[in-house]
């Protein structure tokens, strides 16, 4: 596999591209906003700039990195080529399955398609295909070309052949794949977002304040982050979205969001993207604080 393409410029999209680019891999970054493709182009070049600063990579490797990268608003002309499809679009089933439907018909039928999904079926994404024994999760962990685990998640028809080609492609990019079956939540977000929902339990009824239940899990855990502050970090939309996933998945209470998840997500208080969800978020920095609503 040699020619990659990356569906969805946002966030993860930039840094999966970003990724396989650094590799050598040809990588077409496909996403109907223009403005996306170009903000996704200034985050990889950012990013790029970083390491040479860090003396990681020299400025010839960055440019050959942003070398290997072409953007495309056209999926048909991005994915022509595709030896394998990486989908990084909104965690939406509604949405997921419209865009394999359309990959399904537009890339070359050998080509393996993936889902960066961190929760939906990929069964059920499968199903919209014309080829369940090539699709596949590939969960890449954010920030993506920092974080080393990829969940590799194998559909009930995925077959044993891709899951070998896409466990030895996720090794050579320096990544540590980890091969899991398709289950509500996989392993990572099965075990993480309860703990997540359970620290905002914790202080929905007044256990203890947005500081001390961070701090009782960094100093006491050895967790670099605390529950709330990394809720505020992956986005707490994303994180009710996740427990819906997991509560019609099993069917069982323990996995409900929590009402004040709920109703932050409702008031569009959705974490560092919004500027404001447990903590509240300087513009441009870094700084966070407390927000008033827990103070």
């Amino acid at each position: 596999m040699k020619n990659i393409s990356v569906i969805g410029a946002g966030t993860m999209g930039n840094g999966i591209a970003h990724v396989f680019a650094m590799k050598g891999f040809n990588v077409s970054l496909v996403d109907i906003s223009e403005t996306a493709l170009e903000k996704a182009m200034a985050t990889i070049d950012k990013n790029l700039s970083r390491m040479v600063a860090k003396e990681r990579i020299s400025e010839k490797d960055k440019k050959a990195t942003l070398g290997n990268i072409a953007t495309f608003s056209d999926m048909k002309i991005g994915v022509k080529k595709a030896d394998l499809v990486v989908e990084a679009a909104t965690e939406n089933v509604d949405l997921k399955l419209k865009i394999f439907k359309s990959l399904d018909e537009l890339s070359p039928k050998k080509t393996i398609l993936a889902s960066n999904t961190s929760s939906i079926s990929i069964t059920k994404i499968a199903a919209a295909t014309n080829r369940p024994d090539k699709v596949i999760g590939m969960h890449f962990m954010n920030p993506v070309p920092v974080m080393k685990l990829i969940e590799v998640i194998n559909g009930y028809a995925t077959s044993k052949s891709v899951t070998k080609k896409i466990m030895t492609l996720s090794k050579s990019l320096g990544k540590v794949p980890v091969e899991v079956n398709d289950y509500p939540g996989f392993v990572a977000n099965r075990i993480l977002m309860p703990m997540i929902n359970e620290a905002i339990y914790t202080l929905y009824e007044g256990v203890a304040g947005v500081n001390e239940i961070d701090t009782v899990m960094k100093l006491g855990m050895a967790h670099p982050m605390g529950p709330l502050q990394l809720a505020d970090f992956i986005g707490l939309d994303v994180c009710h979205s996740i427990l819906n996933v997991l509560y019609d998945g099993f069917g069982n209470s323990k996995y409900a969001p929590c009402p004040l998840l709920v109703n932050m997500v409702t008031a569009g208080k959705l974490g560092r993207k919004s500027g404001e969800g447990f903590y509240s978020y300087g513009h441009g920095t870094k700084e966070w604080i407390v927000s008033k609503n827990f103070k």
